[in-house]
């Protein structure tokens, strides 16, 4: 039977040896939890992605949502999956007990919630949008609004969506043409079509509440006009009874390489009968609402690709013991009988390189979960300041580097199958498909690209970016004085300095050039500062491997691997894969170092008509 997708030892490593979840229970918020009753909420998530949710992950691939008689139907699989899902509490994890929530941290529910990823995320998906939908109801939703439609999403009776782009309007949501008209009864009447909406229609649920961004007629141009709706598709009743069909239309489904269990849907607004929509917060600060749904969106995309980034290494790291091929170089004798290809040396590096990448991507995911912990549960309020920025300046990188390095990871895991990685009997061209549209989910990698260096390194004269820097040099001297982690402790130092120098400089030579040659490179930028801030999670993990490995009488068994105890193995592979990513990945910031600090224009002043 192939391995747990997700590795137990490695999350319980992370949640407790690096980023110390157990003290969260110290706080009022989680004063009801412990360690082991963390860990049976997520030993229940990964019994019920085992059940539920990976048995009909090929199915869900093959066998797609389709259109008969204007129903979205979906294979019987998936609806009977989000229930279990949504029965056993993770659609509600981290929201208040009276609310009907767990209440657990939002750490815990994401160790949690990375075994639905892995294990078939066209269905997992109904509930990362209907969590953070919710989310949004919970902080920004009035009173009445959250009686109609809090609780049935927290219980998976109502699913959400996030209803932004538009067949002319992706990611510029300055140009949305949507429109909502004031009624009498205080609601609005939405008309326009919204595209890519994941989602959009189904009959999963008794109810889909559409979070959509509409401009009220009248508003001001751009951002500063964009307004924000709840539009359900049923009408719900003072007495939260789900009445009439309200005027939201499927006009089409969309058809996408991979996430193929996910419906993807055009929907018309008002074209057929009114469309009625309750505004949510001011008028003409939709926009602000919406970043929080988007934000947690982002985040959770990039948990998404850590997911199948794990289960495509594990899958391939089992296969490599078990498949027998060839012989080691200087093996003369074709007799001998062939050798399991993780013998091979190249085998063992792409193995390695899918290790860096997916434990570092998982690492990265947990720390974004942790510092939403410390930003809504910290005593000190100066805590909760600085994991806020932090958070903040992370965002785009944890959505945009886990789906753009995971690609490479799964493509050598693809690789380590050699012809059984592109047969669609195994899985990993599946993770492959599913896994590339994470770049482009959620704003595309070039737009987060030009969010971190256009505005999350910039704004409050570099609070978030200066805050990063601080939490890496603490890392440093942490490193410093533990054994076997100095050299990385100094490689990481010079890479820090790398990074700062380069930004300062793209910082002010954009006071001096126009805005679209100052953002041209921001992409190699966000390759850079990805690269540096996994080297810094990696530099983590090292120094609490190293100590673990500290022998009672203070050897240093991470300098005497031969001399280690067999539970001692999974340290050992950790400062390993921390030693690949220091030796191979970040040594390239410094030719992308080196391209940003000329201000290199070669992209930049490509005519249009030289292609």
């Amino acid at each position: 039977m192939p391995p747990s997708p997700i590795s137990p030892r490695d999350l319980a490593f992370l949640l407790y040896e690096v980023f110390d979840t157990e003290s969260l229970t110290a706080r009022p918020r989680f004063a009801d939890y412990n360690r082991e009753a963390f860990d049976a909420a997520i030993d229940t998530a990964r019994a019920i992605a085992a059940s539920h949710f990976a048995p009909h992950n090929r199915k869900n691939d093959l066998e797609e949502p389709r259109v008969e008689n204007g129903v979205v139907v979906t294979i019987p699989e998936v609806k009977a999956a989000v229930r279990a899902l949504a029965d056993a509490g993770f659609i509600a994890a981290t929201h208040d007990a009276e609310v009907g929530g767990m209440q657990l941290p939002h750490t815990v529910a994401t160790a949690a919630l990375v075994h639905f990823d892995a294990a078939n995320v066209g269905t997992a998906s109904y509930a990362l949008l209907t969590t953070g939908a919710a989310n949004l109801i919970a902080t920004f939703g009035n009173v009445d609004q959250q009686h109609r439609f809090l609780r049935p999403m927290l219980e998976g009776r109502f699913l959400g969506t996030m209803a932004l782009s538009e067949p002319e309007a992706g990611s510029s949501l300055a140009d949305i043409r949507t429109r909502a008209a004031p009624a009498a009864d205080g609601t609005y009447h939405l008309s326009g079509t919204k595209m890519w909406i994941s989602g959009g229609d189904h009959e999963l649920s008794e109810n889909i509440v559409h979070l959509v961004l509409a401009k009220i007629n009248g508003a001001p141009d751009g951002v500063r006009g964009i307004s924000l709706f709840i539009v359900p598709k049923f009408l719900v009743g003072d007495d939260g009874t789900v009445g009439a069909r309200n005027g939201v239309t499927l006009a089409g489904l969309i058809h996408k390489m991979g996430w193929r269990g996910t419906t993807s849907t055009v929907l018309n607004f008002g074209e057929q009968a009114p469309c009625v929509g309750y505004l949510v917060g001011e008028p003409h600060k939709g926009l602000a609402c919406m970043f929080q749904m988007m934000n947690e969106a982002r985040v959770s995309v990039g948990r998404a690709a850590a997911a199948m980034g794990c289960a495509a290494y594990r899958y391939s790291l089992d296969y490599a013991r078990t498949r027998r091929q060839g012989r080691l170089p200087g093996e003369k004798d074709p007799t001998r009988p062939p050798v399991p290809i993780i013998e091979h040396p190249d085998v063992r590096r792409m193995l390695l390189h899918q290790k860096a990448v997916a434990e570092g991507a998982l690492a990265l995911t947990i720390g974004c979960a942790r510092l939403m912990d410390e930003q809504e549960t910290a005593p000190d309020p100066a805590v909760r300041a600085q994991a806020a920025l932090l958070l903040d300046v992370l965002t785009p990188i944890a959505k945009a580097w886990p789906g753009a390095a995971c690609q490479e990871s799964i493509g050598n895991a693809m690789q380590v199958l050699g012809g059984y990685g592109y047969a669609r009997e195994y899985p990993i061209e599946q993770y492959y498909r599913d896994n590339r549209l994470n770049p482009i989910h959620e704003g595309t990698n070039g737009v987060q690209a030009l969010d971190l260096l256009g505005r999350k390194v910039r704004q409050d004269g570099g609070a978030a970016f200066d805050a990063l820097v601080l939490q890496m040099q603490r890392a440093i001297a942490e490193a410093g004085t533990t054994a076997g982690v100095s050299r990385m402790a100094a490689g990481l130092r010079a890479a820090v300095d790398r990074m700062v120098d380069t930004t300062r400089v793209l910082v002010r030579a954009a006071d001096d050039m126009e805005p679209a040659r100052a953002l041209a490179n921001a992409s190699a930028y966000l390759d850079l500062v990805s690269a540096t801030v996994i080297a810094w999670l990696w530099l983590r993990q090292a120094t609490v491997a190293s100590r673990a490995l500290m022998s009672a009488t203070g050897e240093a068994r991470a300098l005497a691997p031969a001399r280690a105890a067999p539970d001692d193995a999974f340290y050992l592979g950790k400062l390993q894969a921390a030693r690949y990513w220091f030796a191979w990945e970040l040594p390239k910031t410094v030719a992308q170092g080196e391209l940003l600090r000329r201000l290199d224009a070669t992209t930049f002043e490509m005519e249009q008509d030289w292609f």
